[in-house]
């Protein structure tokens, strides 16, 4: 599978609204105090795959208020953009390498097999973390079979910001295991 290749060549452009009953199932598995992800639009065109997100963090899980989105809580955020984005891509098919999967197969593989091989972030300006918006996009897709396992390999980037100028942005390699 050629690496740009991330959405499925025969899907026009599209848009979906947030889904509150995905967007409950995805974040299950967090506690109460940090399910941060509030709402996730998806989008597919050009050959990838793109949230805009909300969230809102009133409290921080681990520390005394910094006064700041802090690296903890941009690695939190990722994940519940990112789990989210490839729940909705299964959902409406819209990355070929996770066609064959259904979402009773993503929820399966959410926490066990979709790994941060390599997480970078830019902090820019401070963030409020009272309120905040994120976005992630899928760069590149691919598949790779070593030692006759699958193994999809996604770049993406994501980006934060808020209403009073804060900025922070980054690189992430994931790794799917056990893959489709």
């Amino acid at each position: 599978m050629s690496a740009q290749a991330a959405l499925r060549p025969d899907s026009p452009a599209r848009d979906f609204e947030s889904d509150d009953e995905l967007l409950a199932r995805v974040l299950r598995p967090y506690k109460v105090n940090c399910k941060y992800l509030k709402s996730a639009s998806v989008s597919a065109r050009s050959g990838r795959v793109t949230a805009g997100c909300s969230f809102s963090i009133p409290e921080s899980c681990y520390i005394d208020d910094t006064g700041h989105l802090n690296a903890v809580e941009v690695n939190i955020s990722y994940n519940q953009m990112m789990y989210y984005a490839v729940a909705k891509s299964v959902k409406e098919g819209l990355l070929e390498d996770f066609t064959s999967w259904t979402l009773d197969d993503y929820w399966r593989h959410q926490l066990p097999d979709i790994l941060i091989a390599r997480f970078g972030g830019n902090f820019r300006r401070p963030i409020n973390a009272r309120s905040f918006f994120g976005e992630i996009e899928f760069l590149s897709v691919e598949r790779r079979s070593p030692g006759g396992k699958t193994l999809i390999v996604a770049d993406t980037s994501y980006r934060y910001w808020d209403g009073e100028g804060g900025r922070c942005d980054g690189e992430v390699k994931l790794a799917i295991v056990n893959g489709p």
